[in-house]
């Protein structure tokens, strides 16, 4: 994929901010996806066979397709669970899983591919293949290399809020896993204090301003209640000022 068609894509969102919604389709490629639509469902020891992999791909284009008709904007590729006490996945599994769906996705849509993945080795190789941009879960606190690998390609990030911890994780098999117990002092001025500490640790790396997406974290680190109050308090979070 071409890198000038990829800087056209992304300052064509970019510039587009503010003036709509946009809508991000996501694309589960685990077994274990919390929402329940994970697109590997074959075991673990079977992800690299052919068959396997053409399984996954066929999957995740006819998702793809059903949302591009729906009207995404931007798909997004995720090779690693992030439901409350999911076991992380090591780096070349994640990279086998993600970057044949991306190139395929690449050859079949013309619409943002974003890479869900706080590795800097996974995002290293799904942004040479293609992809337009990354889609960190820790905010950039997970691995002290992924900024520079962003900045390097000059895509947008999201910058997502995360407490998460198993320490923190509840499993119950009718209502799924959610995260009880985790301290805060004020939830959104704690949330807003964190954020800005992502985009420090952004702006050390490198990567501008125009090019961070802050996402508050519903759901990770925080419970149901404070995801309804997160939810209904999304202005607090507008006036850091960047889109969210």
């Amino acid at each position: 994929m071409a890198i000038p068609d990829r800087n056209q894509k992304i300052e064509s969102l970019l510039s587009s901010w503010g003036e709509r919604t946009s809508i991000m389709g996501i694309l589960n490629i685990t077994p274990d996806s919390f929402s329940g639509d994970g697109l590997l469902t074959e075991p673990n020891t079977e992800y690299k066979t052919d068959i396997a992999q053409e399984s996954r791909i066929v999957s995740a284009i006819n998702q793809a397709r059903e949302f591009v008709s729906a009207g995404v904007d931007i798909l997004d590729v995720g090779g690693e669970s992030t439901r409350p006490g999911a076991e992380p996945v090591p780096v070349s599994e994640e990279i086998d899983r993600v970057v044949p769906v991306i190139q395929a996705l690449l050859d079949e849509f013309d619409v943002m591919i974003s890479i869900d993945t706080y590795k800097s080795e996974v995002a290293q190789i799904a942004l040479e293949v293609g992809a337009h941009m990354v889609n960190d879960v820790w905010g950039l606190k997970a691995d002290p290399n992924l900024g520079e690998t962003v900045a390097n390609f000059s895509v947008p990030i999201v910058l997502m809020h995360n407490r998460s911890s198993w320490a923190h994780a509840q499993i119950k098999q009718q209502l799924g896993g959610r995260y009880v117990g985790v301290p805060y002092e004020n939830l959104l001025e704690d949330i807003k204090k964190e954020l800005l500490e992502s985009v420090a640790i952004a702006n050390q790396s490198g990567i501008k301003n125009e090019h961070i997406i802050l996402d508050p974290g519903i759901g990770f680190g925080k419970t149901v209640e404070q995801n309804l109050e997160l939810l209904d308090s999304l202005d607090v979070i507008k006036t850091l000022g960047f889109p969210v």
